[in-house]
């Protein structure tokens, strides 16, 4: 049943009331807008000369702080919300507001979010949830093993977790701590004491996924179907690589690097660069042929490597290839998704024959959701 203020909506908009959409630009031709809301087909947006057209920032809650634009300044791509009165067609509206995120605003802020999770955020493997003061223990892989960080959540921690139907991270779900369980990957961002042992979590992002780690056994470009020999298991696991899926390769002599670290040592040559390398994350530059991949105070951070390294492509991969892979569960008729691909490990999967690195590929795309915009 719907509620009686939804019940309003609906008598409203079909007498001739004030309809509210909300969705993206898809054209513009002159004062109409085409917009493609996030529910339903396609709405005409007549945008008449007392229309009121606004510009808010990606997060407000209000529009305190709207500024007022002018048609012209709206591209296509841009977040609107729309009110105004439907017109005899039920399919076109004449507005009376036109509320804008600008697309430039939100790539703005992703990036940003991007490279603050980055700078503060720690990722790796939940061991252990504790309801009851608000903390999860998570085993961190790196270079030189694993290490167990607490984070700790406050009320104010937004919590998301991945979509079961989507590999894609700002397709993440409001949750809860009490869906976080044991196997689970989590990533969170956060202020951090000076030995790492701690994170006070402002945001958290969990997910149930799959770790492989093998050789392709076989491979479909055509369909994206791969079939890896998992090492662990012994047995043919089937994933499928979508465009949504990230691959990367990593380069001989920086997989040789990381060989080497993982059986103790530094590799020649680039101990002193990257132990005192302190730049932020995501600045450029970087140690010898690691990327940048170092954390403040000279700890290798593998994801921020990773997300410097080649894009690869389906075309790229070939039978006997040696890849570690994130994908998702899968189920008994369908084969898991592949989220994150890294091919190039040959050197890393002799170092670490129980193939124990797994865990140091995370599914996060070091971004987040974009916030849309408050219903007025």
């Amino acid at each position: 049943m719907p509620s009686s203020r939804q019940q309003g909506r609906q008598e409203s908009a079909g007498t001739g009331g004030i309809a509210r959409s909300i969705g993206t630009i898809k054209a513009i031709n002159g004062s109409n807008i085409t917009l493609t809301p996030d529910t339903g087909s396609e709405i005409n947006v007549a945008v008449e000369g007392d229309t009121r057209i606004l510009r808010v920032a990606p997060g407000e809650k209000n529009l305190k702080n709207a500024t007022p634009i002018q048609l012209q300044e709206l591209q296509v791509g841009d977040r609107i919300l729309v009110g105004g009165k439907p017109l005899a067609d039920a399919k076109s509206v004449a507005a009376s507001s036109v509320v804008a995120i600008k697309r430039s605003d939100v790539e703005a802020r992703q990036q940003r979010d991007r490279e603050d999770w980055q700078k503060r955020g720690i990722g790796g493997v939940v061991q252990a949830v504790d309801s009851s003061n608000g903390s999860v223990a998570v085993s961190v892989s790196g270079f030189t093993g694993s290490k167990t960080v607490k984070i700790q959540t406050a009320k104010d921690t937004v919590i998301r977790r991945y979509a079961s139907d989507s590999v894609k991270f700002d397709d993440a779900k409001l949750s809860t701590l009490q869906e976080i369980k044991p196997g689970d990957q989590l990533r969170a961002r956060g202020d951090r004491p000076p030995d790492g042992s701690e994170l006070k979590a402002e945001e958290i992002v969990s997910g149930t996924f799959r770790n492989v780690v093998g050789t392709i056994s076989s491979i479909d470009a055509s369909t994206g179907n791969v079939s890896v020999q998992d090492l662990l298991t012994k047995k043919t696991v089937p994933v499928k690589i979508t465009s949504e899926s990230q691959l990367r390769k990593l380069p001989l002599p920086i997989a040789q690097r990381i060989a080497v670290r993982l059986k103790g040592g530094p590799a020649a040559g680039e101990g002193d660069a990257v132990a005192n390398d302190s730049r932020p994350a995501g600045s450029a530059g970087g140690d010898i042929g690691m990327g940048g991949g170092t954390r403040s105070g000279g700890s290798p951070d593998f994801q921020q490597m990773l997300g410097r390294m080649p894009a690869a492509t389906i075309a790229d991969l070939q039978k006997g290839d040696a890849v570690m892979i994130v994908s998702t569960e899968g189920t008994a008729s369908d084969s898991g998704t592949v989220v994150t691909l890294l091919s190039g490990v040959e050197p890393i999967l002799q170092a670490a024959p129980n193939a124990s690195q797994a865990s140091m590929l995370t599914p996060w795309s070091l971004s987040a959701p974009a916030a849309d915009i408050a219903n007025q």
